[in-house]
């Protein structure tokens, strides 16, 4: 194939369109054609165009193992992209359930705070209730000892107003004969 194109590229040359003889040193495009062709046997005879081939064969093999590489890091980079946003899904569920778990424990501390403040107003109440209620009953006992003594200082007066001594010896053995039965 190669000796083919050389045949190609020999008909096809301009060398053939120029007035002097073309198999003439002075023919510059002859000793053009000579020096390509010795460089194109050069190159043939020391097979460069295999270790060309054979060079793009690794380039091209290290470009194949290069994407085959790039390919495996983009599937690892999506799977740890899934596995972040998994993962970022589970913690906001988790703080979401963490905010509700707040919430619903601070509404259940009001409630319970406003259940011990009721208690507590309800405990003052009574508390209050039973002071007033004993000072209602110290007040009654006052009032009552104070009336007991009034009427008692008068009955006194009146007594001894009308009291003469028999009258008096007859209440007392009076009052004592009382005392004798209540007694026994």
């Amino acid at each position: 194939m190669t000796r083919l194109a050389a045949i190609a590229t020999l008909a096809a040359s301009p060398a053939f369109a120029a007035d002097k003889p073309f198999f003439s040193l002075a023919n510059t495009d002859f000793v053009v054609l000579i020096g390509l062709l010795v460089f194109i046997g050069i190159l043939i005879y020391f097979k460069v165009p295999g270790i060309l081939a054979g060079m793009l064969d690794k380039r091209a093999e290290g470009i194949r193992s290069d994407l085959d590489e790039a390919r495996s890091l983009r599937e690892e980079a999506q799977s740890l992209l899934a596995s972040f946003e998994r993962k970022s899904a589970e913690v906001k569920e988790q703080a979401d359930r963490i905010v509700a778990a707040a919430k619903s424990d601070a509404e259940e501390a009001a409630e319970q705070a406003k259940r011990d403040l009721d208690a507590s107003i309800d405990r003052r109440i009574r508390a209050a209730e039973d002071q007033i209620a004993s000072a209602e009953a110290a007040a009654l006992r006052r009032v009552r000892d104070r009336a007991i003594s009034a009427a008692t200082a008068a009955a006194a007066e009146v007594l001894a107003k009308d009291m003469d001594g028999d009258r008096a010896n007859a209440l007392f053995d009076e009052a004592l004969e009382t005392v004798k039965a209540k007694l026994h």
